[in-house]
């Protein structure tokens, strides 16, 4: 499915990020960065604080209150999404927690968006996360363990990235959105993320092309979430050789985010929620800003499972959400 939206509008946006992020290219596009992995009294909490902290930043950069905000939307890797929830704890504001992995942030986008394109609302502000250590206790095994990752593997970014949402005119504006789909690829290896959203993002991709009325060179740049070095070369293959069309625009956040060569923790690339947010609402929504790019696709993947299922042998499900912004 795919929707235009005619009058919603980037307010800002802000990025809080962690100790390797702080260390490798986009340093200095996030707006705080930490020195370490606990920033409170649990790696757990650690999270909700960087979305705090992201919020309060937001909110500054924007001059608005808490109560100027119609509808908050979060979302997270933690169990029922509770680093969100509770980062919104205090606010006293109507709240959607949403959740498709990784997928997450432009998720949010297109359901603020149809709120704010339907006149229900003027404005909502989008936020998501995820911390390294917590996904990594979580659905896999702790560090301490010291497992050792296959080259496709990929590390999950540490930070938070929020955007206001707005029917405000602005420089930089929400123009169409794909919902995405549900896609198996019958892989059940928790460490080739990147191979089983591969065919999701393609997929998605081809869609959001096709409902538009729009080519890959229309775009200055295809931007997927977190595919890595692995799934972004499977989804430039499976492009080619299904739809016969080159995606010679296409970057991957997850190898933008990082100097894969210098940072071997990181394998095939960055993941997570928030590593196509810290990247989209930093680095490109400057580029945007500056004109450096007038029109992009934002294509966020995400692989939808637990451990109980990894566990089960179950396959790994996956998703990819897109939404185009323009220069007005």
């Amino acid at each position: 499915m795919t929707i235009k939206f005619n009058n919603v509008y980037i307010k800002d946006t802000s990025t809080v990020a962690g100790l390797v992020e702080k260390r490798n290219p986009l340093k200095n596009y996030f707006d705080k960065t930490y020195d370490n992995y606990y920033m409170d009294d649990s790696i757990e909490y650690s999270e909700v604080k960087m979305q705090k902290d992201a919020i309060d930043i937001l909110l500054k950069k924007t001059n608005l209150k808490k109560d100027d905000i119609d509808l908050f939307l979060g979302g997270d890797l933690q169990n029922q999404i509770t680093a969100s929830t509770h980062a919104h704890d205090n606010y006293n504001a109507s709240f959607l927690g949403l959740y498709t992995a990784c997928a997450t942030s432009i998720e949010e986008i297109l359901v603020a968006a149809t709120f704010i394109d339907a006149k229900k609302i003027n404005n909502a502000l989008c936020i998501t996360s995820s911390h390294n250590l917590a996904q990594e206790k979580q659905f896999r095994n702790p560090i301490e363990y010291g497992a050792l990752k296959p080259i496709t593997s990929t590390f999950t970014s540490t930070g938070a990235a929020a955007i206001i949402l707005t029917n405000e005119k602005k420089d930089i504006k929400v123009t169409s959105g794909t919902i995405g789909r549900i896609y198996n690829s019958n892989i059940k290896d928790v460490n080739n993320m990147g191979a089983i959203m591969a065919i999701a993002a393609a997929e998605t991709i081809n869609e959001h092309l096709t409902n538009t009325k729009t080519k890959i060179d229309d775009y200055d740049l295809i931007l997927t979430g977190d595919l890595g070095v692995v799934g972004s070369q499977i989804l430039k293959d499976y492009y080619l050789e299904k739809y016969n069309d080159v995606l010679s625009n296409h970057n991957d956040c997850g190898i933008i985010l990082y100097d894969i060569k210098k940072e071997k923790e990181v394998e095939s690339g960055g993941s997570g929620p928030v590593c196509s947010a810290l990247v989209n609402y930093s680095y490109i929504y400057k580029k945007l800003l500056k004109k450096e790019y007038k029109k992009v696709l934002l294509v966020a993947t995400g692989a939808l499972f637990n451990s109980t299922y990894v566990y089960q042998k179950k396959p790994i499900l996956s998703i990819a959400n897109a939404a185009t912004l323009e220069v007005t």
